[in-house]
């Protein structure tokens, strides 16, 4: 609480806003539920700590328009369990879990620290009035704000609702991805390297499509970040 002194009489004493959400809403591990100011107990890290593989590739492939794709998990286990919550079972807050985690690792954080820009891949009006947030949103802003870079989230949208992803075979993905991004304020993405974020990498359709439109901004490189790859 803020201190007064006994000639305060007027003062009222006001608990600080965080405390008062803490009481109310005490942040917690995003996996077990224990109580922890860094949504993730350490019993739960070292459980994601088995399972993290830090993947750093290099694209190799001339169908790919990005230039690397980094990756912290495979989509499996627990961690598809996790992410599935995320994006579905309206448990938000495990934003804080996964960043929390993946800032443990310096060397991969450093490796982020060299992009200028990071984007999120935007979802539909419609699937954020029914969501509520954009998972990818969550995430970049929290990565961002962490490792002072830029965030953009009004330079990539999506202006089209379509059927999800995952619902979909890999040359389905492909024709229902087409045309549903639009590129603003490009100018913003010039001589700039972005890092593209998404929660899961699958075959690799909806951030190809992303960076052909990313790619009218002309920024010199183009990474893809995401939580895990299938």
């Amino acid at each position: 609480m803020d201190k007064t002194t006994k000639n305060d009489k007027n003062i009222i004493q006001i608990t600080t806003v965080p405390s008062v959400l803490n009481l109310i809403y005490p942040p917690t591990c995003g996996i077990c539920g224990k109580l922890d100011t860094n949504f993730l107990c350490n019993k739960c890290y070292k459980v994601l700590k088995k399972e993290a593989i830090y993947g750093i590739e290099k694209n190799q492939n001339e169908e790919n328009l990005f230039d690397e794709h980094f990756y912290i998990f495979k989509y499996e286990g627990i961690i598809r369990k996790l992410i599935l919550q995320y994006k579905f079972q309206d448990k938000s807050y495990l934003y804080k879990t996964f960043t929390n985690f993946l800032l443990k690792n310096e060397k991969f954080f450093q490796i982020l620290k060299s992009y200028d820009t990071i984007i999120p891949v935007p979802i539909s009006k419609k699937r954020y009035r029914e969501r509520g947030y954009n998972q990818s949103y969550l995430l970049a802003k929290e990565i961002a704000k962490n490792i002072e870079i830029q965030l953009e989230n009004d330079c990539l949208l999506k202006k089209i609702n379509i059927v999800e992803q995952s619902k979909l075979n890999k040359e389905n993905r492909v024709k229902n991805i087409q045309g549903v991004y639009e590129l603003r304020n490009d100018k913003r993405l010039r001589k700039k390297s972005i890092l593209l974020f998404d929660d899961i990498y699958t075959t690799g359709s909806t951030v190809n499509e992303c960076c052909k439109i990313l790619k009218k901004g002309y920024p010199i490189k183009i990474g893809v970040l995401t939580i895990a790859k299938d």
